[in-house]
């Protein structure tokens, strides 16, 4: 987008924009969200940054009216595979708190000047100012969402000094902690305890409408038992839940969505977490239910193609479901290849005994998804099928463990299909497949895929469109969601 593009977005206060981009202007000193209400500022007057980390460095801070830090991501970050995509995508999980500026250079094959170099130029900010706005945002929403002790919320968000916290409150807000608190909403649940660390965390997580509850609908096909529930109540209510592990240690969460509930709240209550993981857990939870999507712009370009205008109109706001666990997806795909959800889910079940057991989680959830050294000493006992396929996955699962195979969100489609491919039982769906879920990857079509040849036998005949609907581009993984629920309708 131009500069006058965004100018008429915040003219209009156009709430699809709100993360996107933010409005600094300087006869105020503060940055807004798109959507903020106050009075239009002068264009002489505006300056449009990438991110709110950028916005801090020039020297704003943030509107208490509007809010900009309590919004969901920006789409960029799963759209983008550059450089400034893939460290987006790292940094939102939180590896610049466990790894530092150098960890997080390694992973992208980049000196820490060289990548300080690039972000400033693409974000307007470096790696550390951006790992401080995340967690100023973190922070932001553990105040106005429970009664944690402000030193809690400070390692919860990923600082190591309560001082650091404090500073950067200020910094940014132009408030202390506990004036943020006080900004709360009165009528809002606040769960936490004054006296401790909660052993439970409930949070409300901000998405862009519209929100298609069909992701719950996936998962809980595919839900595996003993480390995922998923369920459906007489009101409508969807849930979904599972076990996982973190960089410092096992959690339990659960998602809930209620469409009869005022602003149709998506509500996340994490049970038994590392305060520390916190970060790195909300990251997830938003990529597992894409969250950060822009959807009514996807699905103003997918109508274009009337193979799927009417599925756009009746089912809007579709997800790409993500992965909390890249290599436990490599796993799910590896399994789920050529043959049926509910035959991948049996096979999914008997390798879940190598799992290790989990207590304190929520009820029902008993055991955690096995990791690759499990997977590598039990595959063999535990999977059924052909020999051969067996072994495919016994070998993925050995290759991980042995740290030969490594990646995860910060790669791109390009690295992760070299690192994929060679694997034998690796084709071309599950690189694909994988992509789409663990790097969020918006263009990618399944053309092999059975159900997507079946799904495209439901739609309106295409004349003149390519098969693999390169037309909608780069937004080809939402259409194949659209392709395989019409294939699950026939």
């Amino acid at each position: 987008m131009d500069f006058w593009q965004r100018y008429r977005a915040i003219d209009a206060r156009d709430t699809r924009f709100d993360g996107q981009f933010f409005t600094a202007v300087s006869s105020t000193g503060i940055y807004c969200r798109p959507s903020c209400p106050a009075r239009t500022p002068k264009a002489e007057n505006v300056t449009f940054y990438e991110t709110s980390a950028a916005a801090h460095e020039a020297g704003y801070r943030a509107c208490k009216r509007c809010l900009p830090e309590a919004v969901p991501g920006t789409p960029a970050w799963n759209i983008r595979s550059d450089i400034a995509g893939r460290a987006m995508r790292l940094i939102n999980d939180g590896v610049i708190t466990r790894e530092g500026v150098d960890g997080l250079a390694h992973r992208l094959g980049y000196s820490a000047r060289q990548l300080n170099r690039i972000l400033s130029n693409e974000l307007g900010a470096g790696p550390l100012s951006l790992a401080r706005a995340s967690r100023a945002q973190t922070a932001r929403t553990l105040l106005v969402s429970t009664d944690m002790l402000l030193a809690d919320v400070a390692f919860a968000s990923g600082f190591n000094r309560v001082r650091q916290f404090n500073d950067t409150i200020g910094e940014v807000f132009a408030m202390t902690p506990t004036a943020v608190r006080a900004t709360a909403p009165k009528s809002g649940s606040r769960r936490g305890t004054g006296a401790a660390a909660p052993a439970a965390l409930t949070l409300n997580l901000p998405y862009r409408e519209p929100f298609d509850p069909g992701i719950f609908d996936f998962l809980a096909v595919r839900a595996v038992p003993g480390i995922e529930l998923a369920s459906t109540s007489d009101n409508g209510t969807r849930t979904y839940a599972r076990t996982l592990r973190l960089p410092r240690g096992h959690a339990s969460f659960s998602v809930a969505y209620d469409p009869s509930a005022s602003g149709k709240p998506l509500e996340l209550t994490a049970t038994a977490v590392d305060l520390h993981d916190l970060p790195a857990l909300l990251s997830r939870v938003r990529r597992l239910f894409d969250l950060d999507a822009d959807p009514q712009a996807i699905d103003d370009a997918l109508a274009t193609d009337p193979r799927l205008t009417a599925r756009i109109a009746a089912v809007p706001g579709m997800r790409v479901p993500g992965a909390v666990d890249p290599h436990e997806l490599l796993i799910r795909a590896m399994i789920g290849q050529q043959i049926t959800v509910a035959a991948a889910r049996t096979g999914l079940t008997q390798l879940s005994a190598a799992g290790s057991r989990m207590n304190g989680a929520i009820s029902g959830l008993e055991r955690l998804f096995p990791t690759a050294t499990e997977l590598a000493e039990h595959g063999h006992a535990l999977l059924r099928g052909p020999q051969r396929r067996i072994d495919s996955i016994v070998a993925a699962a050995e290759a991980m463990a042995s740290g030969a195979l490594d990646f995860g969100y910060g790669d791109d489609p390009a690295g992760l299909e070299s690192k994929l491919l060679p694997l034998p039982g690796v084709g071309p769906w599950t690189v694909g497949y994988v992509a789409m879920r663990v790097l969020g990857a918006p263009d990618v079509f399944l053309a092999n895929d059975a159900a997507v040849r079946n799904g495209r036998k439901a739609l309106p005949a295409g004349t003149g469109l390519s098969a693999d609907f390169r037309e909608v581009s780069p937004w080809r993984s939402y259409a194949t969601m659209h392709i395989w629920r019409a294939a699950a309708l026939k």
